[in-house]
């Protein structure tokens, strides 16, 4: 086990579970959690954290990791405060942050897909809070940050896909949006991109997403045919009349090829093991 020490905020979420469970086998990794469940309570490497009531610095003195993973949701305003709280640490300490961002910083802009020194802007209040930490956390030197911005994350336990199933389960219909043009990630490939800038610590700027572009519709309709035979209705949602693209596409951090996945290869391989 490499000694490096870890800590993930948000690791009782999909995204931050799936990070742990990845990362715990070859670093010492803690992670944060605030759900009640059993399962977090009795691991010794959880610590209990509430945004919105506890102070950060009272969980990064107790564990000192070297590396900070947030994938933490939550109340937006709690968000804002936890992360110049975060950034203020990292740069005081021998330490460096990694910051799971979106697709969403770029949904101001939907002519083109987006690439890693594109200028953000956003129409959504989600974009705009993933901005905002994104600008304060550039303010480190680089080699202490790295900012992973993933399209639409599917999974076998993704939110998603429980939603997708739930909606068939009761006939009721599935909203997709034809026109518009994005790419995926998948929870597994995700985790095993990261353990990849982990090791061999990489700063700046990555974008983790399939390196192909699909419509909307045309993949939410493939990846029910992969659930089973079903009839579902579909509620087809058009929020303008040209395609818009959601979409983020590495050029100057690019993952090496072992690492890099199409949105075909996510339907096939890794969506419903």
């Amino acid at each position: 086990m490499d000694s490096k020490k870890i800590l993930i905020l948000g690791a009782s979420g999909f995204l931050g579970n799936a990070f742990y469970r990845e990362l715990r086998s070859y670093f010492d990794t803690y992670g944060t959690y605030n759900a009640a469940r059993r399962t977090f309570e009795s691991n010794q490497q959880f610590l209990k954290y509430d945004q919105e009531s506890d102070d950060i610095f009272q969980v990064l003195e107790k564990v000192r990791p070297q590396i900070i993973i947030s994938a933490v949701r939550g109340n937006f305003a709690s968000q804002i405060q936890s992360h110049q709280h975060l950034v203020e640490y990292v740069a005081e300490h021998n330490c460096k942050i990694i910051f799971l961002s979106s697709a969403n910083v770029f949904d101001a802009y939907s002519k083109y897909p987006s690439y890693e020194n594109d200028k953000t802007l956003s129409e959504s209040i989600y974009g705009r809070l993933k901005i905002k930490i994104e600008n304060m956390i550039m303010r480190l030197p680089i080699h202490k940050y790295a900012i992973l911005r993933v399209p639409m994350v599917f999974g076998n336990t993704s939110p998603r896909i429980k939603e997708i199933k739930k909606l068939i389960w009761n006939n009721e219909p599935i909203e997709v949006f034809p026109n518009l043009i994005m790419n995926v990630t998948h929870d597994d490939k995700l985790s095993q991109q990261l353990h990849f800038l982990i090791n061999r610590d990489k700063s700046g700027i990555f974008h983790l997403g399939s390196n192909d572009l699909v419509h909307h519709e045309d993949f939410i309709k493939e990846v029910v045919e992969r659930i089973g035979e079903f009839n579902p209705i579909y509620k087809r949602v058009y929020t303008t009349n040209e395609d818009r693209y959601l979409a983020v596409l590495a050029k100057t951090n690019k993952l090496p090829k072992n690492l890099q996945t199409t949105y075909q290869d996510i339907i096939d391989h890794h969506l419903l093991k």
